[in-house]
């Protein structure tokens, strides 16, 4: 039986995904006390990139908000792996967004947007959360967003 952040992804048309193994030597996602980190999450889905490239150049930033949402999804896969039920999520305290931008790029916020309303979506106000936004010259695969999420469960 799906928990109740389950239950919100379905209505909103959206299935929590397999994890995504890691790409190297880390965990997807670490539980320490309460608290569940997760490695940086690309927009993998089905195992690859369906767009690389930077924002701003071969990605728009429509395109590239777009692709946060599909981390922030994947993070949430990589938490549930962790505390077992999404239900346990007591509030998303951070989310770092990675942005590989072009060099006239200023855009980030607004395509880490995509993660942070995925989560309010979902969490509603459990969701909100502090946040940095980043652009850097080049992720993982060539990926153009990557995101990472740190939350507080509920104990027990």
């Amino acid at each position: 039986m799906a928990g109740v952040v389950e239950s919100r992804l379905a209505e909103l048309g959206l299935t929590l995904p397999a994890v995504v193994p890691p790409l190297a030597s880390y965990q997807p996602a670490v539980q320490s006390g309460v608290y569940v980190y997760t490695s940086g999450q690309l927009p993998m889905v089905d195992g690859k990139l369906a767009v690389t490239g930077k924002v701003g150049a071969e990605v728009t930033p429509d395109e590239a908000k777009e692709l946060a949402k599909t981390c922030a999804l994947n993070a949430l896969a990589a938490v549930k792996s962790v505390a077992g039920d999404l239900d346990r999520i007591k509030r998303v305290v951070k989310v770092v967004g990675f942005v590989a931008s072009a060099s006239d790029f200023t855009g980030q916020p607004a395509v880490i947007n995509g993660a942070s309303e995925l989560l309010g979506a979902v969490l509603g106000d459990k969701g909100v959360h502090a946040r940095s936004a980043v652009g850097v010259a080049v992720l993982p695969l060539d990926a153009p967003v990557e995101v990472e999420v740190q939350v507080e469960l509920v104990e027990g």
